[in-house]
């Protein structure tokens, strides 16, 4: 499983044309899921993500997390973060998991973001979308597991 995490001041998702997912200050997940992903990287990850210390306490050091702020977060799917791009021009995805697999975990790794009671908005598994994106900082990790 793979993480792009951007710490956004806005964001949102869209799918010919309506907004399907949006959120203010926040995380932006993008997540990707491999043949070998099982539900301890979901909620590792899921964890991970919640209590990343990434936004700036009154001195200005990232000392508090999404959870501790009372941000959302908005999840999008991104098969993508498994392309190899190692040879040719065109990249190859066979390190990403199957869609029928991918959006089991992609579904797992939402509801166990949303026990936080968090805002968690999301995108739509298998459809082309537009994501905009305000990222704060710019502050943006990659998270693994």
């Amino acid at each position: 499983m793979r993480i792009l995490l951007q710490r956004v001041s806005s964001a949102n998702v869209k799918v010919q044309g309506k907004i399907v997912g949006q959120i203010h200050r926040g995380i932006l997940l993008f997540v990707g899921i491999t043949h070998t992903d099982t539900n301890k990287e979901v909620e590792f990850l899921a964890e991970k993500c919640l209590h990343l210390r990434i936004f700036e306490n009154e001195n200005g050091k990232m000392n508090h997390s999404v959870l501790d702020t009372k941000g959302e977060i908005l999840v999008v799917s991104q098969f993508t973060l498994y392309g190899d791009t190692a040879k040719g021009r065109r990249p190859g995805f066979d390190m990403a998991a199957k869609p029928e697999i991918a959006e089991k975990y992609i579904q797992s790794f939402t509801e166990k973001l949303k026990e936080s009671g968090l805002n968690i908005q999301t995108g739509k598994f298998r459809e082309n979308m537009q994501v905009e994106l305000v990222n704060d900082g710019p502050v943006t990790f990659q998270l693994e597991k």
